[in-house]
């Protein structure tokens, strides 16, 4: 039993596989596919540990194809091609076309992309790529056009839960320590949400107490305590410490932001990854209380490409220290989230016919734009008019925050709409 307990315990079958119901569940956006037996190019989109290799795997085992599996760490375009040249002289027997699995692949060079290329255009294989990066960023467009993108949920307290239920009861090497689990929330905490590294926590725990004990949070805290110093650049401590940094600069504190950066450099992290995070903080979190924020953090961004290490830690100081130090609204992205929370429960609600595009003459006819008030054809630019469907007039999805910024904005917004929308 020399396999760590991720592998011993990892699924073969839907059957097993936990989570991400979304996807292969009864009801599941891969189902049709599945029943017909063939799969799309895909990316598979997630946070650490929550079954992208699984998944691949066990998709490959429901539609009875092969797999060849790369990882994009230690593979270069020469595996490739050569899993490519395997997989065309199959396809003369008239095999089913195979998987190519390729994990990490936000980490492939451009060029290593650009020759996957033609196999998936061929169909000469089906690829599936996993990344923990948003592949928008990191896989070229004429590659990402030719897949369908899925996004891999976190798993549940209840998921991680009854995994850890299931290791204690059904893994013959920890079954024969009959722990008692007791509680799981610092297990759980310690793994953020990443099952592999759940599992790994769950063997080094139970190395550290005595048969027949009971696992509680203060049992994992004990073994726990000193082994989460060290930034792993590998994945331990890699949304650990970005989330820190992240809620350092949320809550305005530039030497904790500095602190964070600090160690994530240390630690051999992406800087291009810090540079896009912040560009997320600098519209969730400031947004319209300071809009150069995401002027300066797309600089930012852009310049880090550039320059490289070592100088662009410098360009990531300044920054952090800017984010941290601005002021904060996080109501444009209430305003949105608002918005597409109506958007799903009341559907397509018809568009205001006076607000409608009418480049042709049946559509003039049917009144389409007809009754539109220009607003620059009125003194300060404005007209009321009504820009929402009927059945939601007058909802307000911004609300502006509590900053100088926003509450001129809410003057100003409040003098034209008067008590309509509540500014």
């Amino acid at each position: 039993m020399n396999k760590p307990l991720a592998e011993r315990l990892r699924p073969t079958t839907l059957e097993n596989y936990i989570g991400q119901q979304h996807l292969v569940g009864p009801k599941g956006v891969l189902q049709p596919t599945l029943k017909a037996g063939r799969l799309p190019s895909m990316i598979l989109w997630g946070p650490p540990g929550v079954g992208k290799t699984t998944l691949a795997m066990v998709l490959a085992t429901t539609v009875a194809v092969p797999i060849h599996v790369l990882s994009a760490i230690s593979s270069g375009v020469k595996d490739v091609r050569d899993v490519i040249d395997k997989a065309e002289k199959s396809g003369l027997f008239n095999q089913k076309r195979p998987i190519l699995f390729i994990d990490e692949i936000h980490r492939f060079s451009k060029a290593q992309q650009d020759s996957l290329l033609g196999a998936v255009e061929r169909g000469v294989v089906t690829l599936i790529g996993a990344t923990t990066e948003n592949p928008s960023f990191e896989v070229i467009s004429a590659l990402l056009s030719r897949c369908q993108v899925y996004v891999l949920e976190p798993l549940s307290k209840e998921e991680l839960t009854g995994m850890v239920k299931h290791a204690l009861a059904d893994d013959e090497v920890l079954r024969a320590k009959a722990i008692d689990l007791k509680e799981a929330d610092a297990l759980l905490a310690y793994s953020g949400g990443d099952a592999r590294r759940m599992y790994n926590l769950l063997e080094i725990v139970l190395e550290g107490i005595e048969r027949g004990s009971e696992l509680t949070n203060a049992s994992v805290e004990k073994v726990l305590q000193e082994s989460r110093i060290r930034y792993d650049k590998g994945g331990e401590e890699h949304y650990d410490i970005i989330s820190a940094f992240i809620k350092s600069m949320r809550g305005s504190d530039p030497n904790a932001a500095v602190y964070w950066l600090a160690r994530m450099l240390e630690g051999g992290e992406d800087p291009k990854f810090i540079a896009r995070r912040m560009l997320i903080l600098a519209s969730e979190d400031i947004g319209n209380a300071n809009p150069n924020a995401l002027l300066l953090a797309n600089a930012t961004f852009d310049a880090v490409a550039k320059i490289g290490m070592p100088e662009a830690r410098i360009l990531l100081s300044q920054c952090a220290i800017y984010l941290a130090a601005s002021a904060k609204s996080n109501a444009s992205y209430l305003a949105i989230d608002a918005a597409l929370a109506v958007v799903k429960k009341t559907g397509n609600l018809p568009i205001p016919l006076h607000l409608r595009n009418a480049p042709t003459k049946l559509m003039k006819e049917l009144d389409y734009g007809k009754g539109y008030k220009y607003a620059h054809d009125y003194p300060g630019n404005f007209v009321e008019q009504e820009f929402l469907p009927d059945a939601i007039s007058g909802t307000s999805f911004y609300k502006p925050s509590q900053n100088d910024r926003e509450q001129s904005l809410a003057t100003h917004l409040k003098r034209l709409w008067k008590d309509k929308y509540g500014f």
